[in-house]
């Protein structure tokens, strides 16, 4: 398997150990939500995304050798948010995350989701 399917296949299962273990230590990490962003920011908002949504659907991506953007659907209970995500990947880990959320649904599906 491959390093963006295994990366997604992590988060989406709430295998947070996985997910750390993907990430290089140095990794750059930005994303378009209204909350500074880390490492461990990072981990916990896909956790909650994990284990709040009703489905995480992976419904496009595109593969390069070095890295994928990959579009997935956040399924809430009361509806359904777009996230797509840009990772860069060497060395077998990734280096580099960019998360770009559909704030407007995000925040009404996903209510507090990036509140600390």
């Amino acid at each position: 398997m491959d390093v963006a399917s295994f990366w997604t296949r992590s988060w989406t299962s709430d295998d947070r150990v996985a997910v750390r273990q993907m990430l290089a230590p140095d990794a750059e990490i930005e994303w378009n939500l209204d909350a500074p962003v880390d490492d461990e920011e990072l981990v916990q908002v896909l956790h909650r995304i994990a284990v709040f949504a009703d489905d995480v659907a992976l419904v496009g991506q595109t593969r390069a050798d070095d890295g994928a953007a990959l579009v997935y659907d956040l399924k809430a209970p009361f509806g359904t948010a777009r996230m797509v995500e840009f990772l860069t990947i060497a060395g077998g880990r990734i280096t580099e995350v960019r998360q770009v959320y559909d704030v407007t649904a995000t925040d009404r599906f996903f209510p507090g989701l990036y509140v600390n």
